[in-house]
């Protein structure tokens, strides 16, 4: 078979890998969520649970981009689960969740931009579409299957959730081991800190020259600053307008909207109104975000190394993340109403969106 085909054994291993690593990713965080939930942390404690897990990528962006390319793609991936697998083993230990989730994030930090770069070794020409559109829906798969066996298996036991998260990153692993060893995108890269930063430094210069990319990385960034916002409002909705107190019932709404992305509208007609509306703001932005991630890949590819450009997206995107957890952060601490919190960050959306569409008319006129 064609090694750039989409059911090449580099592809095939590529897309096991992440989905078990992603079912994994999304099933402890339910599962940590009903273990502090047990231990009564305040409601303000969530997102901050979700920031440990996001402040390695802005830490560690300057890095991660030239760790991928520094090596075999799917070495990176092996040793970025591994860590991964070692913040879940802590958490099985009554190591402190925050920790743990940290570590996962360090992991989850690392392995991004070995993921996406490799999709450009592994398949060339219109194929780069497919196959983000395959590692894209095998994503969604698992966020969908992940969340909604970590919230389930959460209200029988949380320590099997956790157990259960153990052994995907570890079949995560496994299927690593069978992506063929490819050259390295950088040789001889120096492993020096100051060298690393004014690096990193160019890059974003480069990058950010390029009209076409940052404003794409902008989009994709307000994408994933909406997305985070609206697990956490579906969290906070679930018991206080639906008095429901269970683990299952938000991961049921968060994998609807996985459902949205997967497969669309089509099957709208069959749930109630609130289902409706997540299928569609699934089904919307799985058509935004994977030619999106594409262009980035492409382009960024050809001006900066694949490694690198998904480096600084991650930069981009996880601060947004991190701007829009600060926030809610602080209106759950302020004791604002759920409605009160999902009417306010609707509106700066739309502000932030009508501002960006202004930047875009305004480069085409030019």
């Amino acid at each position: 078979m064609n090694q750039y085909s989409l059911l090449s054994k580099g592809m095939v291993a590529t897309m096991l890998a992440q989905f078990f690593s992603a079912f994994a990713d999304n099933a402890i965080f339910f599962a940590i969520l009903a273990f502090i939930n047990n231990l009564h942390y305040p409601a303000w404690s969530r997102s901050i649970l979700q920031i440990s897990f996001v402040l390695p990528f802005i830490i560690l962006s300057p890095f991660v981009g030239q760790f991928a390319d520094s090596m075999s793609k799917g070495k990176a991936m092996m040793i970025s689960n591994s860590m991964k697998l070692l913040g879940a083993g802590c958490i099985c230990l009554n190591i402190s969740p925050f920790i743990g989730y940290f570590l996962i994030g360090i992991g989850a930090a690392a392995y991004s931009p070995a993921k996406y770069g490799i999709l450009g070794e592994l398949t060339t020409g219109d194929n780069l579409v497919k196959a983000n559109g395959l590692i894209e829906a095998s994503t969604i798969a698992a966020i969908l299957l992940g969340s909604l066996a970590g919230g389930h298996i959460a209200d029988l036991n949380v320590s099997i959730s956790i157990l259960i998260c153990v052994l995907m990153y570890g079949l995560a692993i496994i299927a690593n081991l069978f992506i063929p060893k490819l050259p390295a995108a950088r040789q001889n890269i120096p492993w020096q800190f100051m060298v690393m930063i004014k690096d990193f430094a160019n890059t974003i210069k480069i990058i950010f020259t390029d009209k076409q990319v940052s404003f794409t990385l902008f989009g994709t960034s307000l994408f994933w600053g909406a997305g985070i916002t609206l697990r956490f409002l579906l969290i906070s909705w679930v018991p206080a307008i639906l008095d429901i107190h269970d683990n299952a019932t938000p991961t049921n709404l968060n994998a609807i909207v996985a459902i949205g992305i997967v497969i669309g509208a089509g099957l709208a007609s069959t749930f109630i109104s609130i289902y409706i509306l997540l299928i569609i703001i699934g089904a919307l932005g799985g058509f935004f975000l994977v030619p999106l991630n594409a262009f980035i890949q492409k382009i960024g590819k050809d001006l900066v190394g694949a490694g690198s450009i998904i480096s600084v997206q991650n930069l981009s995107e996880y601060t947004a993340m991190m701007l829009m957890l600060g926030l809610y952060t602080l209106a759950v601490y302020l004791n604002l109403s759920v409605i009160t919190i999902g009417v306010g960050f609707g509106s700066l959306f739309a502000i932030v969106i009508f501002l960006l569409w202004l930047g875009l008319r305004k480069n085409a006129t030019n």
